[in-house]
Formats: structure tokens, sequence, C-alpha cells
């Protein structure tokens, strides 16, 4: 060790930035955590990378409407026309 450092350029906070994320406080249902938590075990990666994912996801994907949504629509419109 060193008997003196030179710290005229340190900087405080933290050691490594992570570029391109931002830390956050966010309230998760519990059992919405517990899923992904289990999630990331079983495929070996972290459940804060499989939400991150999942946002994006839903960001992105564009509304597909589904055989049951169509069917809905149509017998709310066959009601509506009597």
């Amino acid at each position: 060790m060193r008997k003196e450092y030179d710290f005229s350029k340190a900087q405080r906070g933290s050691v490594a930035k992570a570029n391109g994320k931002s830390r956050i406080t966010i309230y998760i249902d519990d059992d919405i955590l517990e899923a992904y938590r289990k999630k990331g075990d079983e495929l070996g990666r972290g459940y804060q990378t499989l939400i991150n994912e999942a946002l994006r996801e839903s960001l992105v994907k564009k509304a597909a409407v589904d055989a049951r949504t169509i069917r809905r629509i149509v017998r709310e419109e066959l009601e509506k026309a009597g």
C-alpha cells in the first residue's frame, strides 16, 4: 500500500455508471415479482432483465385482435342492432 494517494481527480458517486439505465423506485405486486424471480431462476437470467424485456415488448408490440375479441365485438354490435 502507498503512503499517499492522489484524490485530486476523484469523483463522488458510483464506481461504474450503467450507461442507458436509470435507478428508480417502483412498486410491483408481490405475486408478479415472485413470478419473475422464479422465471429468472428457471432461465438462469436476472428477474430485472426479464421485467425490462416485458416492458420493452409491450411498447413495441402492436395490439393484435384475437378471435375471442372479434366474437365479443360482433355480439355487442348485434345486440345494439337488435
